[in-house]
């Protein structure tokens, strides 16, 4: 079982920046990657960015590249959400997911590939 606990969220003004961090625990030897998705007001859940916890490969989703990036530091058992240029729309619940090192193949961005969740922080963007 593994626990993830996000944090770095606040209200900020479109325009600024924030840093999201994920601390993993437990049984992290079979991460096989890890992620931000985000639930917008009264919206589904999204998207954000994965990256692979062994390697360098990273994915992204279209309304944040150039803005957002996403690293880890696996000492650390920890990912980290680099958000620059907020906007309004992204204001979100935004939640770190992680994958279990199964199969071969995977769709890095669909929630149901991911195993565990955290409990979410919350990121205001003004405008």
């Amino acid at each position: 079982q593994v626990q993830l606990v996000e944090s770095g969220g606040g209200v900020v003004q479109a325009g600024d920046s924030l840093r999201l961090s994920c601390a993993a625990s437990g049984r992290t030897f079979s991460t096989y990657a890890m992620g931000w998705f985000r639930q917008p007001p009264g919206k589904e859940r999204e998207f954000v960015a994965t990256i692979s916890w062994t390697g360098i490969n990273t994915y992204y989703a279209d309304s944040v590249k150039g803005r957002f990036t996403i690293s880890r530091d696996n000492a650390k058992n920890t990912v980290y959400l680099q958000m620059n240029s907020l906007k309004y729309e992204d204001t979100a619940v935004y939640y770190c997911a992680t994958k279990r090192k199964v199969g071969t193949t995977w769709n890095p961005y669909l929630p149901l590939e991911y195993d565990y969740w955290g409990q979410g922080t919350q990121v205001t963007v003004s405008s």
